[in-house]
């Protein structure tokens, strides 16, 4: 981009009448090459009125430099405005958009799980409530069965001692009529023993009088 241009200065000594020749007392040999002059004559002074410094910390070449690094800067401006920016903006705007589904996703799976659990829970109560009903019917149904049976035991055993009860009172008449004609009988054979007279109707009478 820099360049530097190298000057020579090919140096021949003039001579008073100008036309550059030696003179025959300088010394030159006259046999020397030709190219011996031009050899010499292309180094490059010290003192040539240019900068031997590095080009770019050579303070002349500064406008170029600035020149050349404004366009470059520009350049490199518009690519990355043109080319990178939209390219790093389709990317991020890629990004942006999977990022908000997998998190519009992900809330709805959650709302979904979070439904899930509160039908499960109420199914559970539910379950619990129909239970618990359950088992309070079938104890309501056991104590009216059991209180029906109950009852009806204690029937049968009313009734059975109710039976009991007749059939003893039958047996203490059949006993106590049966004791009446014993009794009856004794006291007869007691009187005829004695040597007394006695009619059936008194001697009954008189054990009646007795056993009452």
């Amino acid at each position: 981009m820099f360049v530097t241009e190298a000057y020579g200065q090919e140096t021949a000594p003039a001579t008073e009448g100008g036309h550059g020749e030696a003179p025959a007392d300088a010394g030159y040999d006259a046999a020397a090459p030709a190219d011996a002059g031009h050899a010499a004559g292309t180094e490059v002074p010290h003192d040539g009125g240019h900068s031997s410094a590095f080009p770019p910390f050579d303070s002349s070449t500064f406008p170029s430099q600035i020149l050349w690094l404004a366009i470059t800067f520009g350049l490199f401006y518009i690519f990355l405005k043109k080319v990178i920016v939209p390219r790093l903006g389709a990317i991020l705007d890629v990004r942006q958009t999977r990022i908000a589904q997998d998190i519009e996703q992900a809330t709805k799976m959650k709302a979904d799980a979070d439904a899930a659990v509160a039908a499960y829970e109420q199914k559970l109560a539910e379950a619990r409530g129909n239970a618990n009903k359950i088992g309070q019917q079938a104890r309501d149904n056991a104590k009216v069965e059991a209180d029906t049976k109950r009852k009806s035991i204690e029937a049968s055993l009313e009734q059975k001692l109710a039976d009991a009860e007749a059939r003893v009172a039958k047996i203490k008449d059949a006993a106590m009529q049966d004791v009446g004609a014993i009794a009856e009988e004794t006291a007869s054979a007691i009187v005829s023993a004695l040597g007394g007279k006695s009619t059936k109707g008194d001697v009954s009478a008189a054990v009646k009088s007795v056993r009452s």
